[in-house]
């Protein structure tokens, strides 16, 4: 090993280990992402268990989640956070 290697984070260890079942790439996710948010609005606890274990371990699509539920929530001045714990908290 060289004296550059870089380690990995714990963050990056932990995305590295999180199940993926049940699976969901990251086209599926998009195509689903509009229908998941608004339910997510509606009712934070709406069953979602791909888009969950999705979402954990991938930061991209994670990322893209945060700014739909911030942007739709604005436009329908409803309340983001219920919303953004659930996107945010590990699968």
């Amino acid at each position: 090993m060289t004296e550059n290697a870089r380690r990995l984070t714990q963050a990056a260890l932990e995305r590295l280990v999180v199940s993926t079942v049940p699976w969901l790439s990251c086209e599926d996710c998009f195509d689903a992402m509009d229908g998941y948010v608004e339910a997510l609005l509606a009712d934070a606890s709406t069953a979602a268990p791909a888009m969950d274990v999705h979402l954990a371990a991938c930061p991209a699509c994670a990322e893209e989640a945060v700014s739909l539920i911030i942007l739709v929530a604005v436009d329908d001045n409803t309340d983001p956070e219920p919303a953004l714990r659930r996107v945010r908290r590990p699968a």
